[in-house]
């Protein structure tokens, strides 16, 4: 089968590049160096001990000195002939001329050697003519002249484009094109592969900018009934979840020129080019209206302006914010130009930028939750070669709180595992050994650990699985593992339910599993160690939230200190008393201590069991769900079969 010749079209012509006219002038300045320097390099090299003989035999007619440290020696008519001198005359394809040397070579000390001339010249009688002459190469002076200057100005000029973000001739490549927009612009010529299908769950904000499409495709659709197009949608969610993908499929569903560019674009270490690329990032756009403008991570030019702004730092950063509201929404208005913008940092934004008539919509995009993780994984286990019945509902239950991104990073990381065990395709375990991979860190099997912490650790993590197993509201234990991964010594793998709203019964038996680890070193040795770091991290944390932020404590009442939007108006004061202050640490201690002491006497209570649990930890250092059936029975309060890992 023949390959079809490509057509080449005979009016195209190679696209010009500066870099020829450079290399053009560097080329003439040798040639005319090259030419300046008179001789051209004809006269083949001779040495002086092979001059003075010439000499002393009469064979020289006349010498010439140049620029006294260069000699060039001119043969007489006899010599010329003789067949030593032919052969070493170098071949050119330039006619001989008259005033061309025979040879030439270099001296040292010019005293010496007009004394060895006259010498020779006396002891043989010779009438050989001795000049002088001064060669000056006026084209090579001017280029080593010019060089310098040629150098600075060039980096000068590299610098200049390298800031000015690329070394390209289009806008933003020269520097006097700094203030131009770089956004990228998608039109239905570009080729944009991602569209709305490729976008799993998230199916309320994929439906809101579905419908911005449909606002600049069908306009009169929604202006007939007297409505106006919203000016601005922001994609608001934690990172990963999907929000520039979507901005994608607006890009590739939309058949409207789009412009992509990030926040940090407008960026630039030059005052006023922020504010320079926005007026032309909108001027591009209304010339192309209808049209989409996409900014991703708004919050680096979107951050709230200073009340005081002592140190004048923020100023180019502010008066590109404020070029941006008054193009959004300002005195003139523009007419089918719509802006998404993506952050995962709303609170932090500035309020005017957030009012409606700039973004009229916050689309929130939120982490997926069991259905739409199902879906996200049908979309990445496509490319995948996957082993027959592999249960993507199975999957999506193992991954509670995960984003797409998470997802994503898991089906590459079992495709990577099977591989690394030279499987021909990707099965159930390769996803389970992937989450715990991304979750727990990798496996260290190899860490050195004596008896003695190993058998610490043994009981550290038997003592979650046993408190967590008795308590109602505890997420239940289905592994447990003793070898070393990442940077924690011992990792737990709980059942937790997916909820949204927590009661303080649930906080509680959450805080009272999580000290298990540390109140079984205390029942069996006696002595507690530094392994419950994040225990007590994790602990503390949420006896502060439930003191502070959720107002779950009797003693402050129905209060919360917390700040949804992020902007801290009590400034270096704390927005309670110090009396108050007194009694929040006291009333933390409190839930802690208490949660503490109901753990060990549930250890107690069950410290056979406890023991036994250990010891079979020990022998398998991995452990699951069926061998603590084995020793506590069937947990009475079960209900989903989700799993999370919890290092400890």
């Amino acid at each position: 089968m023949s390959k079809e010749n490509k057509k080449v079209d005979p009016n195209k012509k190679p696209k010009f590049s500066a870099y020829w006219i450079y290399a053009i002038i560097i080329v003439g300045f040798l040639v005319l160096n090259f030419i300046g320097g008179g001789s051209m390099g004809t006269a083949p090299e001779t040495t002086p001990s092979d001059f003075n003989n010439f000499l002393s035999n009469g064979e020289v007619e006349r010498v010439l000195i140049i620029n006294r440290r260069k000699a060039k020696v001119f043969l007489t008519a006899e010599a010329k002939a003789q067949d030593k001198h032919i052969k070493n005359q170098k071949k050119s394809i330039l006619p001989a001329s008259p005033n061309d040397p025979d040879y030439e070579f270099e001296f040292g000390d010019l005293q010496n050697f007009e004394n060895e001339i006259a010498k020779i010249k006396s002891q043989n009688g010779l009438a050989t003519e001795v000049g002088y002459d001064t060669e000056s190469n006026m084209w090579g002076d001017i280029f080593i002249t010019l060089l310098p200057f040629a150098l600075i100005i060039g980096v000068w000029i590299f610098i200049m484009r390298r800031m000015s973000g690329g070394s390209g001739g289009g806008a933003g490549g020269q520097i006097f094109n700094i203030g131009k927009s770089k956004a990228k612009l998608f039109d239905q010529n570009t080729d944009v592969k991602v569209s709305f299908e490729n976008v799993a769950g998230l199916e309320g904000a994929k439906e809101e900018v579905q419908e911005i499409v449909d606002f600049l495709k069908n306009p009169e659709k929604y202006t007939s009934l007297g409505g106006k197009i919203p000016k601005g949608a922001l994609l608001v969610g934690p990172p990963g979840t999907g929000k520039t993908l979507l901005a994608k499929a607006v890009a590739g569903e939309a058949k409207v020129p789009f412009f992509s560019l990030s926040g940090s674009d407008f960026v630039e270490m030059f005052v006023g080019v922020g504010a320079s690329r926005v007026r032309d990032l909108f001027k591009q756009a209304k010339e192309k209206s209808p049209a989409i403008i996409f900014i991703d991570e708004i919050d680096a030019i979107g951050r709230a302006r200073g009340k005081s702004n002592f140190s004048g730092s923020n100023d180019e950063r502010e008066n590109t914010l404020n070029q941006l509201l008054t193009e959004m929404d300002g005195f003139g208005t523009n007419t089918n130009v719509i802006v998404i913008a993506a952050t995962n940092r709303a609170d932090v934004l500035d309020k005017a930028l957030m009012r409606a008539g700039r973004f009229d919509r916050q689309i929130y995009v939120d982490l997926p939750d069991v259905r739409e993780r199902k879906e996200i994984f049908e979309v990445h286990l496509k490319p995948l070669k996957k082993e027959d019945g592999l249960d993507t509902d199975f999957l999506s239950k193992q991954t509670p709180g995960f984003s797409g991104a998470d997802i994503a990073n898991v089906c590459n990381e079992a495709a990577l595992i099977a591989a690394r065990k030279g499987n021909k395709a990707v099965g159930k375990q390769d996803f389970l050994d992937a989450v715990d991979r991304i979750v727990g860190g990798l496996e260290k099997k190899n860490k050195i650990i004596t008896p003695g912490e190993k058998r610490a650790i043994a009981f550290h993590e038997a003592g979650h699985a046993t408190v967590s197993w008795m308590l109602e509201h505890a997420a239940p234990l289905v592994k447990v593992t003793i070898v070393p991964r990442g940077q924690s010594l011992g990792a737990a793998w709980y059942l937790p339910e997916e909820r949204l709203i927590v009661r303080p019964n649930q906080m509680l038996d959450e805080m009272c599993a999580t000290l298990g680890g540390r109140a079984a070193e205390k029942v069996i040795f006696d002595e507690i160690s530094t392994g419950a770091l994040s225990d007590l991290e994790k602990v503390t944390k949420q006896a502060r939230a439930m003191v502070t932020i959720y107002g779950l404590n009797d003693k402050i009442g129905n209060l919360t200190y917390y700040d949804s939007s992020g902007q801290n108006e009590y400034g270096f004061t704390k927005p309670y008393s110090e009396q108050t202050s007194e009694l929040i640490d006291k009333e933390i201690s409190n839930i802690i201590e208490e949660q503490y002491q109901r753990a060990i006497k549930l250890l107690e209570k069950n410290k056979d069991k406890l023991t036994e649990l250990a010891e079979v930890l020990l022998e398998k250092e991995v452990i699951f769900k069926d061998n603590l059936e084995k020793i506590f029975g069937k947990r009475p309060f079960d209900t989903k079969e989700e799993t999370v890992i919890e290092p400890s």
